[in-house]
């Protein structure tokens, strides 16, 4: 099901503004997942495990930072899944000037 949504700009350059403001909100969401793939990767080559192997087997106490360092790699781990969730989202926005 897709849900159409209206905006109302005075000019076309109005609209081009706001298209290149979801591009370039894109961009930032992109830079982003790379940065948070790159703190998952140092997480990962750490330990020898992927992230999907942290979360379903590992524990806290299977880390030697501890705690912290368990509430640090879920943490990525979650933000990374909201990131490109929310990327695909806007991916999926198709928009057009009449």
């Amino acid at each position: 099901m897709s849900v159409e949504l209206v905006l109302e700009v005075k000019t076309r350059e109005g609209a081009q503004t706001v298209f290149n403001a979801l591009d370039a909100y894109k961009a930032k969401l992109r830079a982003s997942i790379q940065r948070t793939r790159r703190n998952l990767g140092k997480f990962e080559q750490r330990y020898g495990v992927t992230t999907t192997t942290f979360l379903e087997d590992m524990a806290a106490e299977d880390l030697s930072g501890g705690d912290l360092e368990y509430i640090e790699w879920a943490g990525e781990a979650k933000l990374l899944e909201g990131l490109e969730s929310e990327l695909n989202e806007l991916e999926d926005v198709r928009y057009r000037v009449p």
